[in-house]
């Protein structure tokens, strides 16, 4: 075996992280994707002596294990990993995944609690981000998502499951609208053209719909007649909101120069566990509306009592976990790097009047040694990198009782579990819970307590 080779190979086994592997020639192969019993044809990047690296070209035989149904965009979609397996069967997987992860970094003594599944297998998703493109080379616009395994080519998600049917139903008549009018998609390469991106955003409790068009400034285009498209579709939801953001950063990412409101406002509201949010375009809101509110009860289940307590909430978002637990609290303090999710987390706050709030804005590993309170109960949600050592070493100082840890990457949550129980912290339980059925990721929450 050697390098730019293509073999068949046998998966064998799967790892957290959408990673799986296969034995060939006495090596272990390593491989995005692919699921434990498929029969796949793959292209050798690295081999070594006793290792080696592949991406899958495509599956040859499928697993005994893929008996789920899956939509048109199987296969091609780059979203959807596990679709194929019963969602049962995704719940066990993740849960032992989660779980030999802690076992690798000898991490023991613990609770494990069982996988919290997510309340809606399907069409649970609340915010899409699609992509305007091509999948050949001067082909037909599409609108949707990546194709698995390629960064410029689009495949049309126009029946995904993961979403409800008015997100299909918007997406089809949003490009079916823009072809008609013969407007170019942007092209990622020469950055020339009009069309780059679409969300759409749901307030599952609210019913409220969000639509927001992303485009370049290099089109005059009136889009009233699009805005009437729009309204007149037969929907269960309700657009409340419908939005352009100019972009002409080069960068692929959705990026706002510019936002016109086209209609209606420029935010929509969700319901959370008797609290009422206010979502802008931009701002962080959990995927799985449903699956959110069954993080957050477990993190105040975990937290325990908090009546006349300091919580410091770290990594804080729009603030929606400090405001859930700040009802019997004495005071709340949250900590974000981005203005504006601190900005909302405090306009949040004053809508649910909620008086012993305050959200700070600023690098965590920083604010934390600026602040003169000392807390009984810290909780840290951190991005997918983790927390860094700086960050939970100024944590440690605090010498707070209780830690909730929630983290969507058990990876480095391991890491800086290890790290706080080298500062005298015991893991007392974990419980991982499932807020992206389909894909190979998961939460997970966990307790620490001051030994």
């Amino acid at each position: 075996m050697k390098r730019k080779d293509i073999v068949e190979l046998k998966i064998e086994g799967m790892e957290f992280g959408g990673r799986s592997y296969a034995i060939s020639e006495d090596r272990k192969v390593e491989l995005k994707g692919g699921i434990t019993g498929q029969r796949v044809s793959a292209r050798v990047k690295k081999a070594r002596k006793n290792k080696a690296e592949a991406s899958i070209l495509g599956v040859i035989e499928k697993s005994p294990l893929e008996t789920a149904p899956t939509c048109p965009h199987f296969g091609d979609c780059g979203g959807c990993m596990y679709l194929s397996l019963p969602y049962s069967k995704q719940a066990r997987l993740k849960e032992e995944m989660v779980y030999s992860l802690f076992e690798e970094a000898g991490i023991s003594g613990f609770e494990a609690l069982p996988i919290e599944s997510s309340p809606s297998e399907y069409a649970y998703r609340n915010k899409m981000e699609y992509t305007f493109g091509d999948n050949e080379k001067d082909g037909p616009t599409m609108l949707g998502m990546h194709k698995k395994g390629r960064s410029f080519d689009i495949v049309t998600v126009d029946k995904c499951m993961i979403v409800s049917e008015d997100f299909n139903k918007i997406l089809s008549a949003t490009l079916e609208y823009f072809k008609s009018l013969g407007i170019p998609h942007y092209n990622k390469k020469s950055h020339e053209g009009y069309l780059r991106h679409f969300i759409i955003r749901k307030g599952e409790n609210t019913g409220e719909l969000m639509i927001n068009l992303v485009t370049s400034s290099q089109m005059e285009l009136d889009l009233s007649g699009y805005v009437e498209l729009l309204l007149s579709l037969e929907l269960e939801s309700s657009i409340v909101s419908i939005l352009n953001t100019v972009n002409d950063n080069l960068a692929d990412a959705v990026k706002c120069e510019e936002l016109k409101v086209l209609h209606g406002r420029d935010h929509i509201f969700e319901e959370i566990l008797g609290l009422r949010f206010k979502i802008s375009p931009f701002s962080f809101f959990q995927t799985n509306t449903k699956g959110a509110e069954k993080l957050y009860s477990i993190a105040r289940e975990f937290a325990g009592e908090s009546k006349g307590r300091t919580i410091f909430d770290l990594y804080s978002g729009t603030g929606t976990i400090g405001q859930i637990l700040s009802k019997e609290a004495a005071k709340v303090i949250g900590i974000e790097l981005v203005e504006e999710a601190v900005d909302a987390a405090n306009e949040n706050a004053r809508l649910n009047e909620i008086t012993n709030c305050n959200f700070i804005a600023g690098d965590v590993g920083e604010k934390v040694r600026e602040l003169e309170e000392k807390p009984d109960i810290i909780v840290i949600d951190p991005p997918r990198m983790g927390a860094t050592q700086k960050a939970i070493a100024d944590i440690i100082t605090f010498g707070a009782r209780d830690i909730v840890y929630i983290s969507c990457n058990p990876k480095t949550l391991a890491e800086n579990i290890q790290q706080l129980q080298s500062a005298g912290y015991k893991l007392e339980k974990v419980m991982p819970v499932d807020m992206f059925p389909h894909t190979p990721h998961c939460e997970v929450v966990t307790l620490l307590v001051k030994e």
